[in-house]
């Protein structure tokens, strides 16, 4: 059966976005215009401002409507937090696409304190007021499986994060996909900046999101079906799955590697490569897949997961 990545087939066309940042608003060091317009000068599409909602800043979800210009709109959401996580700290749940009236919950500062929602309650609520909801960088939380396995309301996981890069050296979230996709979850993948601006960690991930036109409800129903994949630089312009083989359609790349549950992985390297097959007798018995490529810079591209056992 030969299976096609939606985002490459679905209607539309791909729009650049950052959906993890902060401002003046919590504990970033710009203000909210300055943010959203730095992200419009670098090119980029759309933007979630995503300031943590905790009552030590007033519990915000930003107002970024004002800065919305022709070709570029922003997406209102927040870093929620409540807890604790199995290390005793507070949980990180990304949220994009919350209304303006979202309702706080008793998390006054970032300690843990009586009658919180757990995290997977707050998620749970956000997707219910519509959100898109993502697992926040689990490598920099210290996320444990178990913490993961109980958050069964979110979408995706922060698989990069370009502030945990820069500022710790902890921007990996693949580990708990990988073992959250095995057990048969259907999550999807999102690198984002994490941007504070009080070091180097803007502009170093993003997603590349399939939608008709630029506007937060368009932008919003994509990412909840995954129309999507997630960059550094290099650009996939189609995935094609098989029952032998993946082919790859991208930007010139030098490695192409396909993942899947356990140990099964298979790459493919070369020069300037553009359309790359790679085999999948390593894969044969992996429920599920997802492509990296990476560019002679070293910069990388990744797409969704495939599940290939639901069709």
């Amino acid at each position: 059966m030969t299976q096609h990545l939606p985002a490459f087939t679905a209607p539309g066309r791909f729009w650049r976005g950052n959906l993890h940042t902060h401002s003046t608003r919590s504990d970033g060091v710009l203000p909210p215009e300055e943010v959203c317009r730095r992200y419009r000068a670098e090119g980029y599409d759309f933007l979630a401002l995503t300031d943590h909602f905790v009552g030590q800043y007033g519990y915000p979800i930003v107002d970024t409507v004002p800065f919305r210009t022709p070709g570029f709109t922003t997406i209102l959401g927040a870093e929620l937090h409540s807890g604790p996580m199995q290390n005793g700290e507070l949980w990180h749940i990304l949220a994009v696409g919350l209304p303006a009236d979202f309702a706080p919950g008793n998390a006054p500062d970032f300690g843990v304190h009586p009658g919180m929602e757990t995290g997977p309650e707050i998620a749970a609520r956000a997707v219910a007021a519509g959100a898109f909801v993502a697992i926040a960088h689990p490598q920099w939380s210290g996320l444990t499986l178990a913490d993961a396995r109980s958050v069964t309301a979110a979408h995706a996981v922060e698989v990069y994060n370009h502030g945990c890069a820069a500022g710790c050296d902890r921007p990996d979230g693949f580990a708990i996909a990988d073992l959250l996709l095995t057990e048969g979850r259907s999550l999807s993948l999102i690198a984002t900046d994490d941007a504070h601006f009080s070091e180097p960690d803007h502009f170093g991930g993003w997603v590349m999101v399939k939608a008709t036109e630029n506007t937060p409800e368009a932008l919003l129903a994509s990412l909840k079906a995954g129309l999507f994949y997630s960059s550094q630089g290099p650009e996939l312009r189609d995935v094609t799955v098989l029952p032998d083989r993946v082919i790859v359609e991208s930007s010139a790349v030098a490695s192409v590697i396909v993942q899947g549950a356990g140990t099964a992985a298979k790459g493919v390297h070369g020069a300037s490569m553009t359309r790359t097959e790679v085999p999948l007798n390593r894969l044969a018995q992996s429920p599920w897949l997802r492509i990296t490529v990476i560019d002679a810079a070293g910069r990388r591209a990744w797409s969704n997961p495939v599940r290939r056992d639901q069709g």
